[in-house]
């Protein structure tokens, strides 16, 4: 890491003042799907001079068979999202690209957080990297965002809003676009200013034509949906008989819940995603910070769900996910990473540090495993056979972990995301393991294989990184 970093935290007034736009959006209205039709319109007038496709299709060179990296939810620029770097490094060796889903900078995307925080840890990926943005991208209305990685300078004032109408109230307070520091700006960009390191993308969502696939990424904006424009061009690219992967800031199942994403003006993202005639083979999301997968059976084909927000921020819980039972998919078949029984033990550390009674929170791995097979009536994940002991489920049951499998918990300490809005520092533990992740792709033309890779910053797995998870599609 460079010296210097500063930890994130959101205990700090500074920070959830600055972040303050996603709740002002949620009460007094979004402004998000109107500033990116300002955005995609002037894009969209620059792409002939540009010599790209105005329907921003990405057309890329790579042959039938090649390989590609994902990672999501990454920057908060300290040492989880680091740790992340050696093992990403490791297992892309040879990729053509990365794509990045969902929250490139934290707290509010700023222009000046992309040396330390995206130029710096992935200097050394020696290939482009594309991006969708997050929620949090937005909190700077993605003027830092378009500028990296479109080269578009900030947008004019919009207009302003009637008096005292809801949107008059929302800009007494709403929170400006940061001006770049052109000169910080352009020593970063020198960290991945190789020729093979460059590439220049359309606009906030976006196509890509490789090899066999075709890669389709959204930008679901402050609240998770997308604007009518939008929908229609999703639609559109979404043709012919080619197989697809939909990369989303907001994943469609995650924590046994579904999530179609709405289209302004009517319709889902996912109606889209299901229709037959538009050959989705996948739906990668960020924003939650850990992994996830749903192998959904859609009339007879599988559709498989995944969440990929492990990339470096804070840690979102595994084990207060119920036993799965959702579109058919079922625990047997749900993967998730971390297990639930290790982020159980993670927090029961968290907590018993935190509140100084370390002796009544802390379980071990083998305790958190049994207390959770216990629980969900599943075979533990370690092969210890420990104990089921009271102070044991009294902590299960305090970090959230439903007392019945397919119930939820309703009296429990904050551990998802009331506790990482306000104690994420703390949950962003700064001594292994992290329990990060990342994907590699690997595309033939009858076949594509995603593989889930940890990131625990142990030395041995940044040598070796250790797959979570592993799938094999075949591209019709």
């Amino acid at each position: 890491m460079p010296a210097g970093v500063t930890k994130l935290s959101w205990l700090n007034p500074a920070t959830l003042w600055s972040a303050r736009n996603g709740p002002l959006a949620s009460l007094l209205g979004d402004p998000t799907n109107d500033d990116r039709r300002r955005w995609v319109a002037r894009q969209r007038g620059e792409q002939p001079d540009r010599g790209s496709s105005p329907d921003f299709v990405i057309e890329r060179d790579d042959p039938e068979s090649y390989s590609f990296m994902l990672i999501a939810d990454t920057g908060e620029g300290d040492a989880p999202q680091y740790a992340v770097v050696p093992g990403f490094l490791e297992a892309g060796a040879g990729t053509r690209f990365a794509v990045l889903s969902s929250d490139v900078i934290y707290p509010v995307g700023s222009v000046n957080d992309y040396g330390p925080k995206f130029f710096q840890p992935y200097k050394d990926y020696d290939a482009p990297i594309y991006a969708v943005p997050g929620n949090h991208d937005w909190y700077d209305g993605l003027t830092g965002f378009m500028r990296v990685f479109c080269d578009a300078p900030a947008l004019p004032p919009a207009a302003r809003p009637k008096p005292l109408s809801a949107g008059w109230w929302r800009g007494l307070l709403w929170k400006s676009s940061d001006v770049a520091d052109e000169r910080r700006l352009d020593e970063a960009r020198l960290l991945r200013s190789a020729p093979a390191q460059q590439a220049m993308q359309p606009g906030p969502y976006w196509a890509i034509d490789s090899g066999p696939l075709r890669i389709i990424g959204i930008d679901t904006g402050l609240l998770g949906s997308i604007d009518k424009e939008q929908g229609e061009w999703l639609r559109r690219v979404s043709q012919g008989p080619g197989p697809k992967i939909l990369v989303t800031g907001s994943p469609i199942y995650v924590d046994d819940k579904y999530h179609p994403c709405a289209i302004e003006g009517g319709g889902t993202v996912d109606e889209i995603v299901r229709n037959p005639a538009c050959h989705y083979v996948a739906a990668i999301g960020g924003d939650i910070h850990n992994y996830q997968h749903y192998p959904v059976n859609v009339d007879g084909r599988t559709i498989e769900y995944i969440v990929c927000g492990g990339g470096g921020a804070f840690m979102h819980a595994t084990h207060t996910i119920p036993r799965v039972a959702v579109a058919g998919v079922t625990e047997q078949d749900f993967r998730c990473y971390p297990l639930r029984g290790d982020s159980l033990a993670f927090y029961s550390k968290v907590y018993g540090r935190r509140l100084r009674m370390k002796r009544f929170f802390e379980l071990t791995a083998e305790q958190a495993s049994a207390v959770i097979a216990k629980r969900f009536g599943i075979p533990p994940t370690r092969t210890a056979n420990a104990p089921v002991t009271l102070r044991a489920r009294l902590v299960a049951t305090l970090l959230g972990v439903p007392s019945r499998p397919h119930g939820r918990s309703w009296f429990r300490l904050p551990v998802h995301k009331i506790y990482s809005r306000v104690f994420s520092s703390s949950s962003a533990s700064y001594s292994p393991p992290f329990f990060k992740s990342f994907l590699r792709l690997d595309v033939t033309p009858g076949s594509l294989r995603i593989r889930c890779f940890a990131a625990t910053g142990y030395p041995e797995q940044e040598i070796a990184p250790p797959v979570e998870d592993e799938i094999t599609i075949p591209l019709g």
